[in-house]
């Protein structure tokens, strides 16, 4: 049998550093925020071939006095807290003790810092956990830290680190979270000697995602602002309109805590479920402030953490993000002509001149077209980069919201917005055009073209109205015969029992009919054009490939299916009665504009933009 022999300390931290120094990005998370935590109003992060063989982070804080530099490079050993209790209140982003420790043991590092009241600074060479100089030298206010070469002693690690320019993405990602966090705070960012962001630091924090993110972003966003007994939040969500197919654009930061969580993802996702389409995901700059206790000592790189309360800080965030969704109308506007107007020739092309009779109506135009939703100039909204309104708190249950109803002792009238389209007194102004291609229709109204899916809008009522009747265990069956007699296998089965109570809220009867055959003497009422035996079959599959999912989750898309199956198609005929009657059910939805998979169910083209199209106006 081998002896069993205590590791050398050399050995101990290059293995407690794999821990916490994954990669560049690591160091530079780590380092600034110490630099955050000394009271920095000014940090810079400077990085050569993705911060592999080069960092340095310059901060205007506190700085280290000159006999506690030494002995920030040990284990273990900080300023932030003193004994275990601490952890569950800590106010600090940093708290461990062992990032400067791991950094130093895998890197050479170099350390200039001076305290404001000191005259002079210090200077520290530490490389591979071993201190090579200590000494005084001319330095401002602040802390420097140079890393170089990180991983020269660890080459299986090095090895597996990826290319500079993906490492350096990494670091920038990571500098922009950090931003985003702190507004507060000045960040410059600098790769390879080119200055990649720099922020103002004025706590604007509007300012900071359109220094980010950009224009296109800024101006769709909504405001959050709600608090309660577990925790207070503000920020801003993205309209529906802002997606991606991953969760790069979900921020949310805890205390100040750049976090991963998965109960603040499934919230949000679950707020956001029936307004996107599968597989897509938000914009959201969350901040939130808990009361209760948090445990941010899960894992090494602080980035996870737990809750109390699990459940009830689920339902509040996603009820509150659900009731700012809900009361907004997200009716996306596309414009006649997206690809970018042709260089104009001079000596070939002249302007083309409006037509005299239009002349007069031009500014008329253009003035109803700067309309925002919310009576705000479009030229002010780009200015201030969005058209906010506080949010509202309505419960998920209540009926569709309606312009006059009254919130939280909040009196919203018809003055506040503009004319809002699907509402009981604008439908009495719609011009109903006809149908397009057998599947879409054309409504005019105002100084705006609308566009319905017919099938999209279908589906959404039937969702709607399947859903409801779920949560009022009212579903009714329609009793069929000759029932339908099908072989299932044990795995289906097996499923068909286990699931047999939210199977039955749909409206199925089922009974064993001896060996491996069951009958369907009921199905569901009013779906129609589906064949009943197939979506049985399909319902139990899902069952058994849910793959952890949650039964609620898998009976919702099951309904998604269902309403889809069964909503009216394209090229299928419909009278203007059935048009009229499909617009009056969708005016009783909470969320009239997508259907269940997220795709929208109206479109909207403005007046200006086709008379443009048709140069009657420039």
């Amino acid at each position: 049998m081998p002896n069993i022999a205590i590791l050398n300390q050399e050995t101990i931290d290059k293995i407690a550093a794999g821990e916490v120094v994954e990669r560049p990005c690591s160091v530079v998370k780590e380092l600034v925020e110490n630099a955050i935590d000394a009271g920095s109003t000014a940090i810079t992060v400077e990085i050569k071939e993705g911060g592999i063989s080069f960092i340095r982070i310059t901060d205007n804080g506190c700085g280290i006095e000159r006999d506690q530099v030494a002995v920030a490079f040990y284990r273990h050993s900080t300023s932030k807290i003193r004994s275990a209790e601490d952890l569950l209140t800590v106010k600090s982003l940093g708290f461990r003790g062992e990032a400067l420790s791991s950094i130093s043991a895998v890197a050479r590092v170099e350390l200039i810092t001076k305290t404001y009241d000191e005259l002079t600074g210090t200077r520290y060479v530490i490389e591979g956990s071993k201190e090579l100089s200590n000494e005084e030298i001319g330095a401002p206010d602040g802390t420097t830290f140079i890393v170089k070469d990180l991983f020269y002693n660890v080459p299986a690690r090095r090895k597996f680190l990826k290319t500079a320019q993906t490492e350096g993405s990494y670091i920038s990602d990571m500098v922009e979270k950090l931003a985003l966090s702190h507004p507060d705070i000045s960040f410059k960012f600098i790769n390879n000697n080119q200055t990649k962001l720099h922020t103002s630091g004025n706590g604007n924090r509007k300012d900071i995602i359109y220094h980010i993110f950009g224009r296109e972003i800024s101006s769709s966003l909504l405001e959050v602002k709600h608090e309660c007994e577990y925790f207070k939040v503000e920020g801003f969500i993205g309209k529906p309109v802002i997606t991606r197919g991953n969760r790069n654009y979900e921020n949310y930061f805890i205390n100040g805590r750049y976090v991963k969580s998965n109960i603040l993802s499934r919230a949000i996702e679950e707020a956001y479920k029936s307004f996107l389409m599968q597989h897509q995901y938000p914009f959201t700059v969350l901040y939130f402030t808990f009361f209760s206790e948090l445990d941010v000592n899960v894992h090494p790189t602080k980035m996870e953490l737990r809750f109390d309360n699990n459940n009830e800080i689920y339902v509040e965030l996603c009820d509150t993000i659900y009731a700012i969704l809900s009361r907004k109308e997200m009716i996306p506007e596309v414009p006649v002509d997206s690809t970018p107007a042709p260089k104009k020739i001079v000596h070939e092309y002249k302007e083309p001149i409006p037509e005299p009779f239009e002349k007069r109506r031009i500014n008329e135009v253009r003035a109803a077209e700067s309309r925002s939703v919310y009576g705000q100039s479009v030229t002010s909204a780009v200015k201030d980069y969005s058209a906010i309104e506080p949010a509202v708190k309505t419960p998920k249950t209540s009926t569709a919201y309606k312009p006059a109803q009254v919130v939280t002792g909040t009196q919203q009238t018809l003055g506040d917005y503009d004319k809002v389209f699907l509402t009981e007194s604008s439908k009495k102004q719609f011009s109903i055009i006809g149908q397009l291609f057998k599947t879409y229709w054309l409504i005019e109204f105002e100084d705006k073209l609308y566009i319905i899916d017919q099938h999209a809008a279908h589906e959404k009522v039937l969702y709607e109205k399947t859903m409801a009747r779920l949560a009022n265990k009212d579903f009714t069956s329609q009793r069929i015969s000759p029932p339908i007699v099908m072989t299932l296998d044990a795995k289906e089965s097996e499923m068909l029992e286990k699931y047999r109570p939210q199977i039955e809220q749909f409206g199925y009867e089922v009974e064993h009919f001896g060996g491996k055959e069951y009958m369907i003497s009921a199905i569901p009422d009013n779906l129609f054009n589906i064949d009943m035996k197939d979506l049985f079959i399909e319902m139990l599959d899902d069952f058994s490939n849910a793959t952890g999912r949650q039964t609620p989750d898998i009976i919702t898309e099951k309904v998604a299916s269902m309403s889809c199956k069964a909503a009216v198609k394209g090229n299928d005929k419909l009278t203007l009665p059935e048009i009229n009657k499909l617009i009056d059910e969708l005016l009783s939805l909470d969320n009239p504009y997508n259907c269940p998979h997220g795709r929208p169910t109206i479109i909207s083209m403005s007046k200006y933009e086709i008379e443009k199209k048709f140069k009657r106006i420039v």
